[in-house]
């Protein structure tokens, strides 16, 4: 089992569909994930550190589970087969340890979320190597540049939701303009993060 970390989002190239960037801290080993739009924004909120009025999917379910007495003790990224990964959150309940299906992708925004350990197995860095699903070395410093527009989307319409309240919105558009500007940031954000992806997750 190898300790990974996160170290960025990117967009594919070809497809314009978002990538998770895993490296292990201790190497230069990294793997690249095809996710979906959603969990891209769900994990590059945290990444940047994108505060939020309500909570999203992923900080939903972490409360759930803290609220009925669950730990989310870390996630394991176990299996690649023909394409799709496969995940699992190891829980801890007051009287045993559970392992549920998940996929890395809200697994991955889970863990970040809770701040515990993203484990990969060793056999999943071997099979993405063979069927070269992994960048070499030198590839990997062009993976690692992040694609946040998400996250530089949320940041503007939340100094614009400041600067309304404040009441110091002279210079800005009106909130109903602002409001459409945001939803057609959103829009067309996902329309680039939602071509077919290499690996479905």
């Amino acid at each position: 089992m190898v300790v990974m970390q996160v170290a960025g989002l990117t967009l594919d190239e070809q497809t314009k569909a978002p990538i998770l960037i895993l490296k292990n801290p201790q190497g230069d080993e990294v793997l690249p994930i095809w996710i979906g739009a959603m969990e891209a924004m769900a994990i590059s909120v945290m990444i940047n550190a994108v505060s939020v009025p309500r909570p999203l999917t992923h900080d939903l379910l972490l409360n759930a589970l803290h609220a009925t007495g669950a730990d989310l003790l870390g996630i394991e990224i176990v299996a690649l087969r023909e394409g799709t990964y496969y995940a699992e959150l190891e829980l801890l309940t007051a009287d045993r340890r559970h392992k549920v299906d998940c996929r890395p992708s809200d697994a991955v925004a889970l863990a970040l979320r809770a701040k515990v350990p993203i484990m990969v197995h060793r056999a999943v860095l071997d099979a993405a190597a063979r069927d070269r699903m992994r960048p070499s070395p030198t590839d990997a410093a062009h993976l690692i540049e992040p694609a946040d527009a998400a996250a530089e989307m949320m940041r503007r319409a939340e100094a614009l939701r400041t600067l309304h309240e404040s009441g110091h919105e002279s210079d800005a558009d009106s909130p109903e303009q602002n409001a459409e500007q945001d939803e057609k940031g959103l829009e067309e954000l996902l329309k680039l993060l939602e071509p077919d992806t290499k690996t479905r997750m």
